[in-house]
């Protein structure tokens, strides 16, 4: 069951210097996170209120929330957190396996001893996280973990370009994981992938990873099934 009370929201005063940046980061973390659930009103003098911040660089820093996806701004009627389309949902999950399963092949027989190294390191946190029920923590690490693949390729902007496509997803990620058993399934797909790419077998990583990645969308009917308000009508 989904925790639908807001916590009360205290942000960080911006400093002058890159005000648009700043809140234009601040926010697409808090609607990632869910602080603000898809469909909400965004009451823009309570932002400007909370950053510290006027309206001009706030409204720009929306219209780079649009472009991301996250926020639809309707006429005469106001600013909301971006409901999820499933289309588009589907179109991000189909670039990011089309972006991590071209890194796995290219990784799996030239993985370096150090790669295997992070990736166990960050194995072992995710089990203490587990462990300490810190679904929030796991979070983190489970982007991590795909992160460090992305990275060993060598090419700097693909974790970036990975990150921008499965943004809308990744808030779909953070209602699922609460989800029963998903988190313990989650870190044993994970150690799948570390094996084989321990092996450095490169047909069984992209096998397994396609298969980890691809879970995400069984979830995604039900989810719509149990919270319609968070998505746009079929």
């Amino acid at each position: 069951m989904i925790d639908n009370t807001k916590p009360n929201l205290t942000f960080n005063k911006i400093e002058p210097a890159s005000l648009r940046h700043k809140a234009y980061i601040t926010l697409q973390k808090a609607i990632i996170e869910l602080d603000f659930k898809p469909g909400e009103l965004l009451k823009k003098s309570e932002l400007c209120k909370s950053l510290g911040i006027s309206r001009t660089p706030l409204s720009e820093a929306i219209a780079l929330l649009v472009q991301d996806g996250l926020v639809e701004v309707v006429p005469q009627a106001g600013t909301y957190v971006a409901r999820f389309s499933i289309d588009e949902l589907k179109e991000g999950a189909f670039i990011r396996e089309a972006l991590e399963v071209a890194a796995i092949k290219k990784l799996a027989s030239s993985i370096t001893d150090q790669n295997l190294i992070e990736l166990r390191r960050n194995l072992r946190l995710q089990r203490a996280y587990i462990d300490d029920k810190d679904i929030q923590g796991f979070y983190g690490l489970d982007s991590k973990f795909h992160s460090i693949i992305l990275n060993a390729t060598g090419f700097r902007k693909l974790s970036r370009l990975a990150d921008t496509a499965w943004m809308n997803v990744n808030r779909v990620r953070r209602l699922l994981l609460p989800v029963p058993g998903r988190i313990e399934a989650t870190y044993v797909e994970h150690k799948e992938i570390f094996s084989a790419l321990e092996q450095r077998d490169t047909i069984q990583s992209e096998k397994v990873l396609k298969e980890h990645l691809r879970k995400l969308m069984t979830f995604v009917a039900p989810l719509e099934k149990n919270h319609p308000e968070y998505f746009l009508m079929s």
